[in-house]
């Protein structure tokens, strides 16, 4: 089905060495036969040791580096392959640079050809909301302050709780805000406290959708030129971690229409190509579905999707960049995606707020896992060592941190 003379590059920037999605990426084509050249922070990280990888390139970037250093690294790597590569961004950053130096960096990859501006504006917070505001679209209250007097103003105006989001693409990795990619706030003080400078990071402040009054959906897609999406899926996402704020843990493909119709009538309007993964907040006050994050490249989660004939998103990219047809078809309903060193936290997290088990654990049988696969064992073995080490540090410190304020 793809051609397997034509490549794929995993491109990321920053240090994750336990993402999912970019063994996710190895996966789906490496089966099908197409050569897998990835970018990873070293060789022994979890999809480094995948059996489906032909070449493991070691280049630890922090996102410090200037964006046209980091062009030209793409480049160098584009050059030794020796052939010209679909380049599959798994993160913000990795896909702001493919855009903006896609005239140079085109001689090695293969890339959508959308307007170069259109991942940074897309992935900063604050841009995000006024396109969706020209277009039309729901999105939740946000603000962005740039003093402290403004961060008490804002919080007063949005209510409390209120949610924190680091702003923009590379500000996250060289000035992060708040930890991970959302933190919820309960009172001013708490929100003061987080940011007693008088300039704080650069930030933006989200209205809180109360959590039994709101369902978490998202759409995966790849667009073509003008922003036609080749294919689109949408789903429910059961469970988050951090819980109802973070990636996720759980979820379940369904179809959506109004959704469906929401994404591609932003995408058309706004001429985005390439691969996207939107996440989306059913407010049940309105009854509306609230952008809450356009991400410019794969998902995580992308493998909780596929249409009738097999076809993902990474799938459909490569298609539609080596001239091929993408085969059209429905999604296929009810597959069920579990990453499942983030499952575990978030069921023992609601067994503490509900006591009682989801119902989706005893009820969802998984088809697509993160990890666990028979036919590429090692990078599961790897990702359960580092986490067991990630979770013993993280122990080890808050025991001694709660020594040293014990009198």
């Amino acid at each position: 089905m793809l051609d397997n003379e034509v490549p794929v590059l995993l491109v990321r920037i920053g240090n994750y060495p336990l993402h999912h999605g970019s063994l996710g990426v190895v996966r789906t084509v490496g089966r099908l036969g197409v050569p897998v050249h990835a970018v990873v922070e070293g060789r022994f990280t979890p999809v480094a040791l995948s059996r489906y990888v032909t070449r493991r390139i070691v280049w630890p970037t922090t996102g410090w580096e200037e964006t046209e250093r980091l062009a030209d690294g793409l480049l160098s790597i584009g050059r030794a392959i020796g052939a010209r590569c679909v380049a599959v961004p798994t993160d913000d950053e990795a896909a702001i640079v493919l855009a903006e130096y896609a005239d140079r960096l085109k001689e090695c990859f293969l890339l959508p050809p959308g307007p170069a501006h259109l991942p940074r504006v897309l992935a900063c917070k604050a841009s995000l909301h006024r396109i969706c505001t020209e277009n039309g679209v729901p999105a939740p209250r946000s603000r962005a302050p740039e003093n402290r007097d403004e961060l008490a103003d804002t919080g007063r105006e949005l209510g409390y709780p209120l949610v924190l989001k680091n702003l923009e693409p590379f500000s996250r990795l060289r000035t992060p805000a708040v930890s991970g990619s959302t933190t919820v706030v309960r009172d001013e003080r708490e929100l003061l406290c987080r940011f007693p400078e008088a300039k704080p990071p650069p930030v933006l402040m989200q209205e809180y959708i109360p959590r039994r009054q709101a369902e978490d959906w998202i759409t995966h897609l790849y667009c073509g030129r003008g922003g036609v999406p080749r294919v689109l899926f949408t789903g429910l996402k059961l469970r988050s971690w951090p819980p109802y704020a973070g990636m996720t843990a759980r979820a379940v493909a369904l179809r959506n229409p109004e959704l469906a119709l929401l994404t591609e009538r932003l995408c058309r309007r706004i001429g985005y190509s390439g691969l996207a993964d939107l996440d989306w907040r059913y407010d049940r006050r309105d009854g509306q579905y609230k952008l809450v994050d356009f991400n410019p490249r794969t998902g995580a989660q992308f493998r909780l999707f596929e249409n009738l004939h097999g076809v993902d998103v990474i799938r459909a990219m490569h298609l539609d960049l080596t001239g091929r047809e993408v085969p059209d078809g429905a999604q296929v309903e009810g597959r069920v995606f579990v990453a499942g060193q983030l499952d575990f936290p978030s069921v023992a997290a609601w067994l503490a707020q509900e006591c009682r088990l989801p119902s989706d654990l005893l009820s969802e049988r998984p088809t697509e896992r993160a990890w666990l696969c028979r036919d590429d064992p090692l990078p599961a073995m790897a990702e359960a060592i580092r986490f067991t080490g990630l979770v013993t540090r993280r122990l080890m410190e808050s025991a001694r941190q709660r020594r040293l304020k014990s009198p």
